[in-house]
């Protein structure tokens, strides 16, 4: 991706998107926003239990609890599964792998209609969450260099399995936005912008923060 690429990008996408648990923001704006993996760092959580929750698909999302901290809940991967993980993953990637690396990562949508999407979903419908609206232009110029693109949603299998393997996510400087260009419409070309292990001041990218369920445009927590 060129530079006058990534300021076509921004500005055909100013708004980032990221969907936690109901009730997280205020941890979040303390602690920063973490991946899966920095979270069980904080949370002090090893040995077997984090296998699970970092090598594992996770069914359900998982509470987690230490003196001293705000309660926090690690999402769960409903639209995801081994066996469609096996007929899509390549580079000898076992799913096992795509769990860890998924883990690794904090996620942002790059559109509106794509936040709809997940917060639409069966699984999420009937749910309650705290929907972040960050800057991208910002978000992009302090952490570039953590920042990786994806063509796909990385975090899903169903219906149908996108290939994926070790080059899904590309930095910026190698992304093929070109490509994806004459193949779709604007806000299609990159589905996911992704920071490796946690974006720890992102309330200073932070736009707005509202509270949602369904289609429900949801009520106002927060507002820069």
């Amino acid at each position: 991706m060129t530079e006058d690429e990534l300021d076509e990008l921004l500005r055909d996408c100013p708004t980032l998107y990221h969907m936690a648990e109901a009730g997280t923001w205020p941890s979040i704006r303390r602690h920063g926003l973490l991946s899966t993996s920095a979270l069980l760092d904080l949370y002090g959580v090893d040995g077997s239990a984090r296998h699970r929750l970092e090598a594992q698909r996770r069914p359900q999302g998982v509470a987690l609890r230490r003196d001293g901290l705000e309660g926090a809940v690690i999402r769960d991967q409903k639209p995801m599964d081994d066996a469609g993980l096996a007929r899509c993953l390549g580079g000898g990637l076992q799913p096992e792998d795509w769990y860890r690396l998924l883990n690794r990562k904090v996620y942002f949508w790059l559109t509106l209609a794509r936040l709809a999407r997940l917060l639409e979903a069966r699984p999420y419908r009937s749910l309650t969450h705290d929907v972040l609206e960050l800057d991208a232009a910002a978000l992009v110029s302090a952490c570039r260099d953590a920042i990786t693109l994806s063509p796909i949603n990385s975090g899903a299998t169903k219906p149908f399995p996108a290939p994926r393997g070790p080059d899904t996510f590309l930095p910026i400087a190698l992304y093929p936005y070109a490509d994806w260009r004459r193949r779709r419409p604007r806000g299609e070309r990159v589905v996911e912008l992704v920071v490796e292990h946690c974006v720890p001041d992102v309330a200073r990218f932070v736009r707005r923060v509202t509270r949602r369920s369904g289609r429900d445009p949801g009520s106002v927590l927060f507002e820069a």
